[in-house]
């Protein structure tokens, strides 16, 4: 069969330039078209980022172009979320431990655990022309009028000019629009009652709520009680101010768009004083943010990225997160596909897992959120349903627990976490939420065993450099292991002996002293990150302990206020001198 190309990839946003610039870094004997439909630079939403998409851009090798860029540094975000009106902060790193880098930064350890905040008609452009800088064949506007499909494969896409390209992988990276995923007929499941519509406009010279040296910030997430405002710097004078309500509450309000939007910034004193000296263009977009997730996310010679494969409500900011991890993991399978170095249903089968989880726990977080927001819906009891998804039966009570320190394993392979929250970071939010400290297991029992009866072992992949290394995994249910990263180190360190104290904790400080264990996290850092990784595997029955009284323990919680999440006292107090006076 004669083909026009190896892969052809539908859209040049942000997952389509990704998977098609890895593609020919690492093999740029691969014939690869980019067909997208808009003319850039072109203005699009999910322009907050996380860590994770920085090193992304570094193996692109378009880091320093991005940087160039002079977007802001984001250190982290500020919220008004919970039961209390109180603004605290979510860092990436304790700002005191912030320094300003001359920019264009180079790929500094600080450079790796910040992100940035990005006017999309800018990066978009900026990934888009790498790729191209690559060997991508771009058409622009290249749209695609029609996909042809033979039952579960895809034949050809037929362009607007009425050509018929056929390649020997496809990858849909059309977001909302899914364009192969609706021609291929392959549904979606919305595993949440969270239906919310956003509205947003741009605005010029908004004063930014923080501001550090570098030009770093934070972005803005304020509850209003109907809904929410994000407020996210993107250049010097640039602004995004969006609001986010559920559907209902927009339809019974009768209001237009540009009505609710300007009236949502109305019920916010500090939205009001930092727009106070600003102007907006004056167009109110709005979209849909209904969470979902696609049955199937590859087939045969196709692959879904970004959101043509699922969508987790904004409220944790992990949009180009999702979508160019999603990218990277597929230009990877194509990758082996094209050489021949594993399994195909292995490859495609694991790429669906990895998709289709990493989008409910992300949308199950989600649902966390708002669950705990008492000023937005009251979910509590939802979680409930939540948990009996995942198989476990609780009351709403320990279910809303159980969603702030649940086992998240396949965000990032190896760690214990969620888009920038590590397992010690969801249980502070949980702690800020509840109102109370979490207490973890760890501090509970003092022996522990490894119980992995009935587990079966499978192998996974892990993306790297290029090619895929199969990594041993224990599977329970829907629950995994990866024998790699933190939890190998705490797997080999459970095998030295049971005692916490004298076996464990001795191996674990072994391994931060020779920068055995973490990578390229900061050694001090090491033994906190391993306790967290033995604490999961702990909650989800890889770990069985129990309590020796003739033996020593260790204590750990986690304080509603710490060095990564705590109050914001100066915006506070600044929105407390706003308020008049009582008589």
């Amino acid at each position: 069969m004669n083909f026009d190309l190896d892969v052809a990839i539908i859209g040049g946003g942000p997952g389509g330039s990704t998977c098609g610039g890895l593609l020919r870094k690492y093999a740029p004997e691969l014939t690869v078209g980019i067909f997208e439909r808009e003319a850039f630079p072109r203005d699009h939403v999910g322009e907050s980022v996380l860590p994770p998409v920085s090193s992304i851009l570094q193996e692109l090798g378009c880091w320093d172009e991005v940087e160039a860029a002079d977007f802001p540094i984001k250190i982290g975000a500020t919220y008004r979320w919970g039961n209390s009106d109180k603004l605290w902060d979510f860092e990436f790193m304790p700002v005191e431990q912030y320094r300003e880098e001359q920019r264009p930064r180079g790929w500094t350890q600080q450079a790796r655990q910040l992100a940035f905040q990005v006017d999309r008609a800018r990066y978009d452009h900026i990934l888009l022309d790498h790729a191209r800088r690559l060997g991508c064949a771009v058409e622009q506007p290249g749209r695609v009028r029609r996909v042809e499909t033979d039952g579960d494969r895809i034949e050809a896409l037929v362009l607007e000019d009425g050509r018929r390209i056929r390649a020997r992988w496809y990858v849909d990276a059309s977001g909302a629009a899914a364009i192969a995923r609706k021609a291929l007929g392959v549904g979606v499941d919305c595993p949440t009652r969270l239906q919310n519509v956003a509205f947003w406009d741009y605005w010029e010279n908004a004063e930014w709520a923080s501001r550090y040296p570098g030009g770093a910030t934070r972005v803005l997430v304020l509850s209003i009680g109907s809904g929410w405002i994000w407020f996210i710097p993107l250049g010097p004078t640039r602004t995004s101010i969006g609001f986010v309500c559920p559907k209902s509450l927009y339809r019974e309000s009768a209001k237009s768009p540009e009505e609710i939007y300007l009236w949502a910034l109305q019920q916010e004193p500090l939205i009001t004083e930092l727009t106070a000296s600003a102007s907006r263009e004056g167009k109110v977009e709005a979209t849909r943010d209904w969470s979902f997730v696609s049955d199937r996310t590859a087939g045969p010679n196709w692959f879904l990225v970004g959101e043509a494969a699922g969508f987790a409500d904004p409220i944790l900011a992990a949009g180009l997160t999702l979508t160019q991890g999603s990218a990277r993991e597929a230009a990877y399978s194509i990758l082996a596909l094209a050489k021949d170095e594993h399994e195909a249903d292995w490859l495609r089968e694991n790429y669906d897992d990895n998709q289709r989880t990493r989008i409910r726990q992300h949308i199950r977080f989600a649902d966390f959120w708002y669950s705990a927001n008492g000023k937005f819906t009251d979910l509590e009891a939802y979680t409930s349903e939540i948990a009996r998804d995942a198989g476990l039966s609780l009351d709403p009570k320990r279910a809303f627990q159980w969603l702030g320190t649940g086992g998240f394993t396949h965000d990032t392979l190896g760690q214990a976490g969620i888009g920038a929250l590590d397992l010690a970071g969801t249980r502070q939010v949980a702690s800020r939420f509840l109102g109370t400290q979490a207490r973890w297991e760890l501090s509970r029992v003092n022996q522990l065993t490894l119980k992995l009866d009935g587990a079966e072992v499978v192998e996974i992949p892990a993306y790297e450099d290029g090619t895929i290394r199969r990594i041993k995994t224990y599977r329970r249910g829907d629950r995994r292991l990866p024998v790699t990263g933190l939890f190998a180190t705490v797997i080999a360190a459970l095998q030295r002996g049971p005692d916490l104290v004298g076996h464990i904790l001795p191996e674990f400080q072994r391994q931060a002293a020779g920068g055995e264990a973490g990578g390229k996290m900061q050694s001090h850092l090491i033994v906190h990150h391993l306790l967290q990784a033995l604490e999961l595997m702990l909650n989800d029955g890889w770990v069985k302990g129990r309590r020796d009284p003739k033996r020593p323990g260790i204590d750990l919680n986690t304080p509603i206020e710490g060095q990564i999440i705590h109050t914001n006292v100066e915006l506070n107090e600044r929105l407390a001198a706003q308020e008049p006076a009582a008589d």
